[in-house]
């Protein structure tokens, strides 16, 4: 686990340690000193702590004047125990919200388990979200996360699954990937209407 480091590529455009509106501004890392670790195994340096024992971040983009996050994670996220979501919420989505991100992309392919409880935060993740004409995003989820989020019933407040597991993403600018999930959601939601 390790060698699994956060998307580094668009470092040259945005670092949430510089970033004053970031909760992680300021951080210092190392490269070669390893402190953090989901249970036995260490991780890679560069990972953010915000407060879960198992899960852990990385804002790879945040751009304010369009509102939207771009955020890598990796780890167990578990709801149930340590209540991740509580977290997430609070000490992450709510100090970017602060700043008007209101559309969260959240990259899961490193989210090995999902545990849930109940969904009232991701309720009101996604109430604030949406007064603002935000949303949130869940992409290339594990199948096997993805049907531990569902039994949590989470998909009525997060878009998750489907086209949202097939996103090529790393090899694209962030303003791209964030138009190509963008369109996702609209193209989900004329589905719907129709």
């Amino acid at each position: 686990m390790h060698t699994i480091e956060p998307h580094y590529i668009w470092r040259d455009r945005y670092e949430s340690e510089r970033d004053e509106h970031s909760p992680f501004y300021g951080r210092e890392y190392s490269e070669f000193q390893f402190s953090q670790k989901v249970y036995n195994y260490y991780i890679h340096p560069q990972w953010d702590n915000f407060g879960s024992p198992t899960l852990y971040m990385k804002i790879l983009f945040a751009d304010y004047d369009e509102g939207f996050a771009i955020i890598e994670l990796m780890g167990e996220w578990n709801d149930g125990v340590t209540n991740d979501i509580m977290f997430l919420k609070r000490d992450v989505m709510d100090a970017l919200a602060l700043h008007g991100i209101s559309k969260y992309i959240l990259i899961c392919e490193n989210v090995l388990n999902f545990h849930g409880s109940d969904d009232c935060y991701y309720e009101e993740w996604q109430e604030d979200a949406s007064d603002e004409k935000g949303w949130i995003c869940f992409v290339n989820l594990l199948q096997h996360v993805q049907a531990e989020m569902e039994e949590t019933q989470i998909q009525f407040y997060v878009n998750l699954g489907g086209r949202f597991n097939e996103v090529i993403w790393r090899p694209l600018a962030p303003k791209v990937v964030f138009k190509i999930v963008e369109n996702l959601i609209h193209s989900e939601v004329k589905q719907l209407r129709y």
